[in-house]
């Protein structure tokens, strides 16, 4: 797995997680260029909050042709 740069969406709000898929399809439509090469889905939590992340690992795909 080869990549150069790696994006974190996280959220601990019950909204903020419901909408957390939202958040990723849209930066991923802003950034058309890029090619997802990995994805890891992690979920934490304590007594009071849960956390849920989603961390994509990515490289540039025009610099992959050249």
């Amino acid at each position: 797995m080869v990549f150069n740069g790696m994006k974190v969406f996280s959220a601990t709000k019950v909204r903020e997680r419901q909408a957390l898929g939202e958040r990723v399809t849209e930066w991923l439509k802003d950034h058309p260029g890029i090619e997802i090469v990995d994805k890891i889905v992690t979920q934490s939590s304590d007594q009071a909050f849960h956390c849920l992340t989603v961390s994509l690992f990515y490289r540039n795909a025009e610099e992959q042709r050249v």
